[in-house]
């Protein structure tokens, strides 16, 4: 890679951090089997003066997906689950399910939901909000388990699944595309299928294996100095600091929690991430350690959806034109439609505080970037970063 093209980034991330768009961040990127460089900015707790730096733990929420998509792998390939298998074979309660029409009356499913469903966004679970059942119902929910975070009588992960079980769906399964709480239950149906509990599956079969020893639902306290403070950016006055819960997450991230959130719940570094994503890009294996087969990594990166799920996957994620999305990923499609600079195949995610992870087959490429803003997502630094990386190539 042309290492010039890449000093690029260290100016992405200064400016972000001298306007106060974000407080710090740091970016790393392998291509070719070797570090093309790693580049840092700013702070990770601004009220100590701590610098962001590559030990610094950060709360990863939506970047929790691609590791639950790697958990459920590992039992797809060992044929302990089958992707047409009905949810309610290992969640009781998701037997009779309803769904919202479109004038919001309830209907009976005619079919049930399925793992690939909950793989692939098509469940007709949602994240909450108003407008019909699903959504009241799913926010009421959350907002019992956010009051609790964290505490012991907190419900954990098989509780949480089994109470969402008796909320009527956005729509019928398969229908349709939804971003929502898929991932979190398919954390209980890891838990039914490997009779372990979630993290102890997710420490046993890919952290422990790929020496990611700072990656877990938790922060202990002799690592707590390291871990990141969030900060919000979107009202005046520049950056505040941000201490809610979110999601069922304790911010504080100090004790083992009840609830293992398979779509948000995990923290991590960005040197045991790149591992992580070495894996992927490694056909299944990291140090010669096998997490996957390469076949079934080629199965996580080539997922697509139908023609209906893609439209509505287009309609509310506007900011990916020219992907499609499976196993907890957005995949590369279409990259003459995407809104950066991109590669056939390419696959990845991003998390609600603006961490981002790509893996590039074609290009034996991969990068991560950790940040901490409330509600970014895929941001504006993300996207510059990543038209950098690839036009270093």
């Amino acid at each position: 890679m042309d290492t010039a093209q890449l000093s690029h980034i260290q100016e992405v991330l200064d400016g972000a951090v001298a306007s106060e768009y974000l407080a710090g961040a740091s970016c790393l990127v392998f291509q070719g089997g070797k570090e093309q460089g790693y580049w840092q900015a700013g702070l990770a707790d601004r009220e100590n003066k701590t610098p962001f730096t590559r030990s610094t733990i950060c709360r990863m929420y939506s970047m929790t997906k691609p590791i639950t998509s790697v958990a459920a792998m590992i039992l797809l390939q060992e044929g302990r689950i089958d992707l047409m298998e009905e949810l309610a074979c290992y969640i009781p309660e998701f037997s009779n399910v309803n769904y919202c029409d479109n004038r919001g009356f309830l209907k009976e499913s005619p079919r049930q939901i399925t793992l690939k469903d909950l793989m692939n966004m098509t469940s007709g679970l949602s994240y909450g909000g108003d407008g019909n059942e699903n959504r009241i119902r799913t926010s009421e929910l959350l907002e019992e388990l956010q009051e609790k975070a964290g505490e012991d009588d907190c419900m954990d992960t098989a509780e949480f699944a089994a109470l969402l079980g008796f909320v009527p769906l956005e729509f019928v399964p398969g229908s349709s595309w939804e971003y929502g709480l898929s991932a979190d239950i398919m954390g209980a149906v890891i838990e039914k299928a490997s009779g372990m509990k979630f993290s102890d599956f997710l420490r046993e079969r890919i952290f422990a294996p790929l020496s990611m020893k700072d990656t877990a639902f938790y922060v202990p306290a002799e690592k707590q100095e390291r871990l990141a403070k969030v900060y919000d950016g979107s009202g005046k006055g520049g950056l505040k600091l941000f201490t809610e819960n979110r999601l069922g997450i304790s911010n504080g991230m100090t004790r083992p929690p009840k609830f293992e959130s398979g779509g948000a719940g995990l923290a991590s570094t960005i040197d045991d991430y790149m591992k992580f994503c070495l894996m992927l890009l490694g056909k299944g294996s990291y140090n010669g350690t096998q997490i996957l087969r390469e076949w079934t990594v080629s199965f996580i990166g080539s997922g697509v959806l139908s023609r209906r799920q893609q439209k509505a996957f287009d309609r509310t994620q506007p900011q990916l034109p020219g992907y499609s999305y499976a196993n907890f990923m957005r995949v590369m499609k279409e990259p003459g439609r995407s809104l950066t600079i991109s590669s056939k195949g390419e696959f990845g995610w991003d998390g609600w505080l603006g961490t981002f992870m790509l893996v590039d087959p074609v290009n034996d490429l991969t990068a991560v970037l950790l940040m901490q803003r409330v509600d970014t997502g895929m941001s504006p630094v993300a996207r510059k970063i990543k038209n950098i990386i690839y036009t270093a190539l």
